[in-house]
């Protein structure tokens, strides 16, 4: 391609893009599988074949809209629109029977709304003949995941019947902290040809028992026709002393089927943990322990982490009226565990001084700045023992000047004792 023809295309591309309307609000993304073939239709015990499916993304809005520089009523400077996308970590296929030679797409990428995208699996049919159904495994950002099983016949006189399929899309906003009340939106979808009667959706025990849900496990969503789903909006409860992780709420959904028989399939709802550190102060301490003006002295604060996570590139600094160290580098706290931040200072003047501490962390969730107002009394010197001192030598010299002056004098002769020995 030479430059004439690259700038007419970027020149075109501009005003394909110029023209584009922008869409107020916002829709979130997400995934659902909206066809699957299986080649051959029906394998032979033992033998390859592939299944290939189709992902879409179901957004329905584009956009997201971002207004500044405010004008007037509805009026703004500059509108920026951003499509919402939605982030494909990992698609891969579980045999459930089969054998699954190649079925594993790991950080796919970015799929626009509206836009769909094919993945072929290869399969090697068992030496068993029957109905199989293995599932595809669709992991999203933003804890979003989704499941759903591909009926596969390996030699069987019937055809595939079209069934209910249902499958579960759970929603949560980000990753969560141990010890939070956890907001999920579980979708429940019927993606099959046929009618699904008494959906019941059960959330099982996991044997951690550090997630359970807050109110109840069990909720009914009736009859689901075909293409419908129903929407339940729960709250999970976690452990404060959970470990960071991702953790797999199971979930068993059980419905009829159209012709009267009980159909259970087991998912679940993806949680994403990670660590919160919360800093406070156990003691303030100096050394010596009575401080004198203008005299050198240690401060030390004794730093803790309360916390869920481990605080990590932990600094402290004061702003003390005095020269000498006045930051200190911590490091890491572990959960549960304190450590001391110590200021090496020359003197501070005498009187009570307030200050602002300010301690610094990282953690899973990002940088945090911490800012604790303290206060320092340095009291003013004891001059008291001298004080004393020249209060003794005064005594003395009283002393000295009555037994050794006032007496004689005293007496009328005004001779010291060793005159008149002599």
């Amino acid at each position: 391609m030479n430059l004439k023809t690259l700038i007419i295309v970027i020149i075109l591309s501009a005003l394909f893009v110029a023209t584009i309307p922008p869409v107020s609000g916002e829709s979130a993304p997400t995934v659902t599988i909206t066809d699957y073939k299986v080649n051959p239709s029906v394998l032979m015990p033992d033998s390859p074949g592939t299944i290939t499916i189709t992902v879409k993304n179901t957004a329905s809005s584009a956009q997201v809209s971002e207004k500044s520089g405010f004008i007037g009523t509805d009026s703004y400077a500059t509108v920026k629109t951003t499509d919402i996308n939605v982030n494909l970590d990992n698609v891969r296929l579980e045999g459930n029977g089969l054998m699954v030679v190649s079925g594993n797409f790991d950080r796919v990428g970015a799929l626009g709304p509206g836009q769909s995208m094919q993945f072929t699996f290869s399969i090697q049919a068992p030496s068993k003949n029957g109905l199989y159904y293995p599932e595809v495994w669709i992991d999203t950002a933003g804890g979003k995941s989704v499941k759903y099983p591909i009926p596969v016949n390996v030699n069987t006189a019937l055809g595939i019947q079209k069934k209910a399929i249902i499958i579960l899309d759970s929603t949560l906003t980000g990753s969560q902290n141990p010890g939070d009340e956890i907001p999920v939106q579980v979708t429940v979808l019927n993606s099959g040809d046929m009618l699904s009667e008494d959906v019941v959706l059960k959330i099982e025990n996991i044997s951690t028992t550090m997630v359970a849900p807050k109110n109840t496990d069990i909720y009914h969503l009736g009859t689901l026709s075909a293409g419908k789903n129903k929407t339940i909006d729960m709250i999970l409860l976690s452990d404060k002393k959970m470990t960071a992780g991702l953790v797999k709420v199971p979930v068993t959904i059980s419905y009829n089927a159209i012709d009267g028989t009980q159909k259970t399939q087991t998912s679940s709802i993806d949680i994403l943990f990670k660590g919160k550190a919360e800093i406070g102060f156990v003691s303030v301490d100096t050394s010596p322990p009575r401080l004198t003006e203008n005299t050198p002295f240690d401060l030390t604060i004794r730093i803790e982490n309360t916390g869920t996570g481990e605080a990590k590139q932990v600094s402290a600094k004061v702003d003390l009226p005095a020269e000498g160290k006045k930051e200190s580098f911590i490091g890491k706290i572990k959960p549960g565990n304190d450590a001391p931040a110590i200021f090496l200072l020359e003197g501070a003047p005498a009187g009570t001084h307030p200050y602002n501490l300010t301690v610094t962390y990282t953690d899973d969730m990002g940088v945090h700045v911490l800012n604790q107002q303290m206060t320092l009394r340095v009291p003013p010197t004891d001059t008291s023992g001298s004080l004393i001192f020249g209060l003794i030598v005064l005594v003395i010299l009283g002393f000295l000047a009555y037994r050794y002056w006032y007496l004689p004098k005293y007496k009328g002769d005004g001779k010291f004792p060793w005159e008149r020995k002599s």
